[in-house]
């Protein structure tokens, strides 16, 4: 957009709008122009081996430290400063050192805990959607049961009804139906 353009577009936003409110939206002419650009951090790409700035470049713990550190780790989770110190002056490291490694490793430890857990509820969650998948298909098959049962009751009920009204005497007992009612629908014990 050329200078033109936007000076004919504050125009018709000025009539739109009460006086400040556009300047809001559209910067200053040569306030882009006036910003500094931004700095950038530089990359510190020479002095690898010792002290650039007087700190030392990390160095790497070796086995017989993290076998300690780790040793150290298992009998206490936290780090109280006299141990931090006993522990620093036995392994030759600042005492920060140990102080970070040990945070590190409860981060470590926390995390590993966490997903043992999420696998173990995982476990019992998918353990449980079986059951219930199992559960409601024995649901189903008892349901369908049932509606057979009060299908046969229902039949044998209007047996029973015709068989009543046909008979003269109304002395006819139950008893006479019982083994065949009950034959039918196979109770078990």
């Amino acid at each position: 957009m050329n200078p033109e353009e936007v000076d004919d577009q504050m125009v018709l936003i000025s009539q739109y709008y009460p006086d400040g409110i556009y300047s809001q939206f559209v910067p200053e002419q040569g306030a882009v122009a006036n910003s500094k650009p931004r700095r950038r951090r530089k990359k510190n790409k020479g002095d690898r081996g010792g002290a650039a700035d007087g700190v030392m470049r990390k160095r790497k713990l070796s086995e017989e430290q993290v076998n300690m550190l780790e040793r150290s780790f298992g009998s206490e989770h936290k780090l109280e400063s006299e141990r931090k110190d006993r522990l620093a002056a036995e392994l030759g490291l600042d005492p920060r050192q140990v102080a970070v490694w040990f945070q590190n490793r409860r981060a470590r430890w926390k995390s590993k805990k966490l997903e043992e857990e999420y696998s173990k509820l995982k476990s019992e969650h998918e353990t449980a959607v079986v059951e219930k998948c199992r559960l409601e298909t024995e649901l189903l098959k008892l349901k369908e049961q049932l509606q057979e049962a009060e299908k046969e009751i229902h039949r044998l009920s209007e047996r029973w009804d015709g068989v009543s009204s046909n008979s003269p005497s109304s002395s006819f007992s139950m008893e006479a139906m019982e083994p065949p009612f009950l034959g039918e629908f196979g109770w078990r014990d």
